[in-house]
């Protein structure tokens, strides 16, 4: 059986241990839940760090990083109301993908969200401790990501559409709330569950999950990648002191918030560091 270690700090995740010799039931258990992990990467998270770590090799094959240019939001059709149902139900898509996470860590007689603290017992707290990240990650982010534009090493980030529509509002905001349950609740709160009860340590939890985080945003460029590894490391450095991950996961949305809404703002204020690049004109001859 698998057993709770009670000596963790106040108010943090459970830690769990193995008995001495593991009899072939529990053995069994392990690789089933190794495979679990890798499954759920390979449908979430770690499928989209795949596929960014190909899309930055790809754009470093081809013309120089700086005129490059990824939209983290593209329209899904011309047509605004089948935009807006193609990108609604994209939303919804990938919300039931950290609802099969929160599943999976759901057991008899423990609530699988009270357990990773995805709740509002303690929204206010939980908001004042998102409002510091959010100043402590956010502005530094944007300050990673402006010094990699100017080097040239940064890929321009298109996060909305410059001519989004009212409407298109409520849908990045829907968006910057997935971003945030995704990435907290499958880095952090799945994954440290899990990790854990493979007899990993906090230190290599961490430090992987936030290398993981680091590789999932590379199609930015490697300073945005590793601005995200910085944040990994904070994030999960306060999901193990707070044993929640609800401030962390408002913090995540409010930061994209700010970057999704403002964009277009940004790019007319600083069109040099914001504003996608302009294509040189066709050569004639």
């Amino acid at each position: 059986m698998w057993q709770s270690d009670k000596r963790g700090a106040p108010g943090g995740p459970a830690l769990w241990t193995y008995p001495p010799t593991l009899p072939r039931e529990e053995i069994f258990a392990r690789r089933r839940l190794t495979w679990e992990i890798v499954l759920i990467l390979l449908v979430s998270v770690g499928q989209s760090a795949i596929y960014s770590v190909v899309a930055f090799i790809r754009a470093a094959t081809r013309a120089p990083i700086s005129q490059q240019q990824t939209q983290l939001n593209p329209s899904r059709s011309d047509e605004p109301f089948w935009d807006a149902l193609y990108q609604f139900l994209g939303i919804f898509f990938s919300l039931a993908l950290v609802a099969v996470a929160v599943y999976l860590l759901w057991e008899p007689a423990n609530n699988a969200l009270r357990r990773i603290g995805l709740d509002f017992r303690r929204f206010g707290s939980d908001t004042l401790r998102a409002v510091a990240l959010v100043v402590l990650i956010g502005a530094p982010g944007i300050g990673v990501y402006a010094v990699g534009r100017l080097l040239g090493q940064s890929i321009t980030v298109v996060p909305a559409p410059l001519d989004s529509s009212w409407w298109v509002i409520a849908l990045l905001v829907l968006a910057a709330v997935r971003a945030g349950l995704t990435e907290e609740v499958i880095f952090l709160g799945y994954l440290f569950d899990r990790l854990r009860r493979l007899g990993w340590s906090w230190t290599g939890i961490i430090v992987s999950t936030a290398l993981l985080r680091g590789s999932y945003h590379l199609y930015q460029g490697w300073p945005s990648a590793l601005g995200n590894v910085v944040m990994g490391l904070v994030f999960g450095w306060c999901y193990r002191r707070w044993g929640r991950v609800m401030p962390l996961v408002i913090a995540h949305t409010l930061i994209d918030v700010v970057a999704f809404v403002g964009y277009p703002l940004a790019a007319a204020w600083w069109p040099g560091v914001f504003a996608p690049p302009t294509p040189s004109p066709t050569p004639t001859s």
